[in-house]
């Protein structure tokens, strides 16, 4: 339900942007408030689990995240929608690292636990794939309200069933660290909300300045509490090893770009295309296909080639991918320009996940890799949030430039109605439309572009791996758990 939510409110966008009056760089909230409460907070739940009891934690973030769910759905303003997500972010930051630890003590070590993680793995992965058609039927058939309703049932019933199924876990003792949770989550909600005003205002704007020195403060803040807390929700020692280092740089590059590349796709195969939400449900399909072809690969080849070599391929892959996408026109049509970009972005990404998965918890002790899997996991949240909020200051200010070129054009060959339209939305219509948008993200991917390098050289320069490094990449794949 967590993993689906994310791909199947990707399909309603378009809708939800028409329905609340959304801009499209504000529209970007709609996944921000999602990703960044649900990656700011996603350790603190695991600690949660741990002191208060894992069934009681789960049982919480369920409900909490169907209660959000269900005011996400009865929205009615843009405001009240982002509430209900960044609820929804929280409920899901509560119960995903605890549903990763009730596997582990609920199932004893051994094959009855790897394929326990491997349905958890197939799971994850499925939601993916069936969150974009599942997006695309209630958009269409009912209304892009249901793609926050359809969770209710789901978390009323996992709510019946977990005490019927599911032990509770001993409680341990231990400290929450409160303040780092709030200062690493509001730090990066600043940073991010910087970007986004910048995109609309300007980099001068006084709320902009703001709001990235009120990220700067906070963030430094938030090393120095974790410096000095005696459990803090991250461990800062976890960064002494290159090789992990290495894989959080590598999984916060790729998500920043893998955010972005869904979201502007999005908006182009349903407001260039004019494709409906379940076609663009299925004209996303092939990128399932290709991670799961490309986590495939590297599963079967890593202990005998090791990560470095998946972590560069599969980063140039992605770059390849998203450079082919910065030639997006208005004239491009699904097989000539979208297709092809997104089946080597898949791959690429493919060969990473399950790569940057094992490598963050190779040569960590077993009592910390749940930590250590779990940064992983932020990192591919905040990542994501941060990068989206780059790119879609990226497209704002591109967009604007190309509206402001276009507009003698539209102003010269328009209807009275289009006119008015214009002056309606303060968005050009039409074929001028197409050309402000298309314009805005292929400038946006240049940068994604410039994000996925970063990864490249990291993969390359940074990543280093001994002869003891392989074995454990075999033995840690099962404390470490597949990455949603």
């Amino acid at each position: 339900m967590v993993v689906l939510d994310a791909t199947i409110v990707n399909i309603a966008l378009p809708h939800i942007q028409d329905a609340l009056s959304f801009s499209t760089t504000d529209l970007s909230w709609v996944l921000s408030a999602y990703t960044l409460t649900f990656g700011g907070l996603l350790l603190l739940g695991g600690r949660a689990g741990d002191i208060l009891g894992r069934r009681r934690v789960f049982m919480t973030g369920i409900l909490l995240f169907t209660l959000a769910s269900l005011l996400g759905g009865f929205a009615q303003e843009p405001w009240q929608l982002l509430a209900a997500r960044a609820l929804q972010g929280v409920g899901g930051a509560i119960a995903s690292p605890t549903s990763l630890a009730l596997i582990t003590t609920t199932f004893p070590e051994g094959p009855e636990r790897n394929r326990a993680f491997g349905v958890f793995a197939a799971v994850s992965a499925g939601g993916g794939a069936i969150g974009l058609l599942a997006g695309g039927m209630l958009t269409e058939w009912l209304d892009w309200r249901w793609v926050f309703f359809v969770n209710v049932p789901i978390g009323v019933l996992i709510a019946v069933l977990a005490p019927m199924y599911i032990n509770e876990s001993e409680r341990h003792p231990g400290r929450f660290d409160i303040a780092g949770a709030a200062t690493s989550t509001l730090g990066m909600a600043s940073l991010v909300y910087g970007f986004i005003r910048a995109s609309e205002e300007g980099w001068r704007d006084s709320l902009t300045l703001g709001a990235f020195a009120a990220s700067v403060v906070l963030l430094a803040m938030f090393v120095v509490i974790e410096s000095r807390a005696k459990e803090p929700i991250t461990p800062l020692r976890m960064f002494a090893d290159r090789n992990r280092s290495g894989t959080y740089v590598i999984m916060l590059s790729l998500a920043a770009a893998m955010f972005g590349m869904f979201f502007f796709i999005v908006l182009f195969v349903q407001n260039v295309l004019g494709y409906s939400p379940i076609r663009s449900g299925l004209a996303f399909l092939p990128v399932t296909v290709a991670i799961i072809v490309g986590a495939g690969l590297s599963q079967r080849f890593l202990p005998v080639l090791g990560p470095k070599p998946f972590m560069v391929t599969g980063s140039a892959i992605t770059g390849l991918g998203l450079f082919w996408q910065t030639l997006i026109t208005p004239d491009s049509s699904y097989l000539g320009g979208v297709l092809g970009p997104l089946l080597l972005f898949g791959f690429g990404m493919g060969l990473n996940f399950v790569t940057l998965t094992l490598t963050a918890v190779s040569g960590v002790a077993q009592h910390e890799a749940g930590a250590a899997s779990g940064l992983l996991n932020a990192s591919q949240q905040v990542g994501g949030s941060l990068g989206l909020s780059i790119l879609v200051t990226v497209f704002g200010t591109a967009s604007r430039n190309e509206a402001e070129k276009q507009l003698p054009s539209f102003m010269a060959e328009a209807s009275p109605a289009q006119k008015a339209e214009l002056a309606k939305t303060q968005e050009l219509p039409g074929r001028w439309g197409h050309e402000v948008l298309t314009q805005g993200i292929s400038t946006a991917f240049i940068a994604a572009v410039a994000m996925v390098a970063v990864a490249l050289l990291t993969a390359a320069l940074v990543i280093r791996v001994r002869k003891s490094d392989l074995e454990a990449l075999s033995g840690k794949a099962e404390a470490a758990g597949p990455v949603a």
